[in-house]
């Protein structure tokens, strides 16, 4: 009969740390950082967001610091601060005013990579950033960089799944990816 007992024991135990591995399994997911908010790195994160998209069950994209003025709506306007204010004119208003991180020669560069996109049929930011909310993938904008910067929801772009949140809600998902990127 001990050895009975000891075999439920011994199951229970393995049925325990079974749980606790399928708990901590990471998901079909993508987590993504993107705090860089040059045009190219803009371009690079949304085009690994949409091709995740199309692998994986969900992507998630984190905005931080200098990636949140691409998701600015440069229609939308709130009441800011001085120093908002200043921010806000130091920064592209929007992704259509994100310059490229090398290159750029006072826009000439932008200009020269646009065109060789469209020459080889590469979707546009915006066009990116549209194919990746008609495919579910979820933004959250980080609330203490909008706090520090001045921006509010209300002036981001129209995305059908954007939401701000802080560290450990990012913290949270990129815990259950598969795959976690830093932008």
């Amino acid at each position: 009969m001990d050895n009975v007992e000891e075999l439920q024991q011994k199951i229970a135990e393995l049925e325990k740390r079974l749980s606790l591995v399928e708990r901590n399994t990471p998901g079909d997911k993508l987590s993504m950082v993107i705090m860089s908010g040059d045009l190219d790195k803009l371009l690079a994160a949304f085009i690994i967001a949409t091709g995740a998209a199309a692998m994986y069950d969900e992507v998630v994209m984190f905005f931080t610091f200098w990636a949140i003025p691409a998701l600015k709506d440069p229609k939308k306007t709130v009441p800011k601060s001085m120093v908002s204010k200043m921010f806000e004119w130091m920064l592209p208003k929007g992704a259509a005013d994100t310059k490229l991180s090398q290159m750029n020669m006072c826009g000439m560069g932008k200009a020269m990579i646009k065109s060789i996109m469209k020459k080889h049929h590469v979707l546009s930011l915006e066009q990116l950033m549209q194919v990746a909310a008609d495919s579910g993938v979820q933004i959250y904008v980080c609330q203490m960089s909008m706090d520090l910067m001045g921006y509010k929801m209300e002036e981001m772009i129209d995305y059908p799944n954007i939401k701000s949140a802080g560290v450990g809600k990012f913290l949270a998902e990129a815990g259950k990816s598969r795959v976690t990127l830093f932008i």
